[in-house]
């Protein structure tokens, strides 16, 4: 597979959402924080003081929803595509379930129902060999 120019949103989520869980990022948006209160006795904590604090982490909190949701839904699809690819290179797999999450509630629903089943089989089967021990 030749490689691909990432977009420059993709390229911009990923590094954003690998930067916002790193212990560096919480130790800067906590100084932030600290910072922000010590300076409130200078404007006597007033709404515009408290304003500034809301404001920003409701845009920042924001932002980073889409940013991170972008992340996950490109790691989950590839993740799909790797099971997919497992499923389908396996003798005897049943290629019914390749790309489940297309599927309808219901039939997934009906598809898990007859997994169930067959776990439940598999149990009793087990259990009928230990208790011949």
């Amino acid at each position: 597979m030749a490689d691909k120019k990432t977009s420059w949103f993709t390229h911009f989520a990923k590094l954003t959402a690998s930067q916002a869980g790193r212990p560096r990022t919480f130790a800067i948006a906590t100084l932030v924080v600290v910072i922000w209160a010590a300076v409130g006795p200078i404007f006597n904590f007033s709404d515009t003081w408290q304003l500034v604090i809301n404001t920003s982490t409701t845009i920042i909190t924001f932002l980073m929803v889409f940013l991170i949701q972008n992340t996950q839904n490109r790691d989950s699809e590839a993740l799909q595509i790797k099971l997919d690819e497992i499923i389908r290179s396996l003798e005897g797999a049943n290629n019914v379930v390749l790309n489940l999450e297309e599927l309808e509630e219901e039939e997934l629903d009906s598809i898990r129902e007859r997994y169930l089943a067959l776990a439940r089989e598999a149990r009793k089967v087990r259990d009928s060999k230990d208790g011949d021990d």
